[in-house]
């Protein structure tokens, strides 16, 4: 049994006023209480108690949407690759994460999505939740650096393939609602728990309103690889800022979304409906090159990766806690952007027992400083990183 005490609790959905206490094992959250009653307190032998020395106290932080990471990722798919994903992440303070996969021909898809299966389950690190797909349905107009090659017309037989080789554990897809019978495949994988989300779309204003009627309520990097607004056609842009109840992932890092855009988020979408994500590319906190990501070489230039080959944007090179930062300098608070990594995303994604503190949710907390560095990281109720004390 382990105590922190002595932090600024921010439980996934709002920041304490006070000092406070969360007791914890390797199942669950125990109790959480205020700084006061710790000193009143008695805990069973054993436990072991941390002081947080006045930092803050937070749900471990949930990506759900990330390729790769210090050189291992789902382009060069293997069990021991995503293993060790997991492991790295968790110095960085994420405690879940869906590794996503690119589109690729149907037999990779379905070798990578078993790869990604025998992994879960035997983390040393970050939860694996599932598996995101960002494609194979999705628009050759709105591509980014996906090969062409790879994409799929919508076909529930192909969707059901893919189904059976994760063993159901698609957690959330990437689909392009304009496409021709984009309608029956989104009903057979709403059926099936798969969220859906817009994106990689070059959809109509009207195309996003039949997507939203048939369930495809979340959307894939908001304002990239998507259809922008004109006065006569709004576009996926316009529909996904303009409808309440769609959410929405954001790359906060300066790059692929212009600063100023962010005073229009902030005045049309419910904070409940921003989640942070990472989109990180496999050599994302790698030290040392040549760098590679979805086989082609990249390099990091101007704050994300860049195909060496065209100098065209590749992906990612978040973290995020640092996405995190980042969004409180674009005028987000503290209290806010702690909700976008971890309560907002469980939500959304429907992991009904992590994303807050509070008892009977899983014991995975991190301890962050005002610096935004990581002081503690528990994971199932297991020290994973600890600065707080000497070692």
């Amino acid at each position: 049994m382990i105590c922190l005490h002595n932090g600024k609790l921010h439980n996934g959905l709002y920041l304490s006023e006070s000092l406070s206490a969360v007791l914890f094992d390797n199942e669950k959250i125990i109790d959480v209480f205020s700084e006061e009653r710790f000193k009143q307190k008695h805990f069973p032998e054993g436990t072991h108690i941390i002081d947080c020395q006045g930092n803050y106290i937070l749900p471990g932080f949930i990506d759900t949407h990330i390729h790769g990471f210090k050189g291992h990722g789902t382009d060069n798919c293997t069990t021991e690759g995503i293993l060790q994903m997991s492991k790295d992440l968790a110095a960085y303070g994420v405690t879940s994460f869906n590794p996503t996969l690119y589109p690729a021909p149907l037999d990779t898809m379905k070798k990578n999505l078993q790869a990604i299966v025998a992994a879960m389950g035997k983390e040393k690190g970050a939860h694996i939740m599932g598996v995101h797909l960002e494609g194979p349905f999705i628009s050759p107009e709105k591509l980014g650096v996906q090969l062409p090659e790879s994409l799929q017309k919508p076909d529930v037989e192909i969707m059901n393939q893919l189904w059976d080789a994760s063993e159901g554990h698609i957690v959330n897809m990437t689909v392009a609602p304009e496409l021709t019978g984009m309608r029956e495949l989104a009903m057979d994988a709403i059926n099936k728990g798969i969220i859906l989300q817009s994106g990689h779309t070059n959809a109509q204003y009207r195309n996003m309103l039949e997507g939203f009627q048939v369930g495809i309520l979340h959307s894939t990097h908001f304002f990239n690889a998507m259809s922008e607004m004109h006065h006569r056609n709004p576009g996926a842009v316009g529909a996904i800022l303009s409808h309440s109840e769609v959410s929405c992932e954001i790359i906060a890092d300066g790059v692929h979304i212009h600063h100023g855009l962010f005073r229009i988020l902030k005045r049309d979408k419910h904070t409940d409906k921003i989640v942070l994500i990472t989109d990180a590319l496999t050599p994302t906190e790698q030290k040392k090159g040549p760098f590679y990501a979805n086989g082609e070489e990249v390099e990091f230039s101007g704050g994300c990766w860049h195909r060496k080959s065209d100098g065209v944007i590749a992906g990612s090179a978040l973290t995020l806690i640092k996405a995190v930062e980042n969004i409180i300098s674009f005028n987000y608070s503290f209290e806010d952007a702690i909700k976008f990594v971890t309560s907002n995303p469980a939500r959304i994604m429907k992991y009904e027992k992590k994303g807050k503190i509070i008892p009977m949710f899983d014991s995975d907390l991190i301890v962050v400083d005002k610096n935004f560095k990581i002081k503690l990281v528990a994971i199932s109720g297991e020290i994973k990183k600890n600065r707080l004390e000497a070692k």
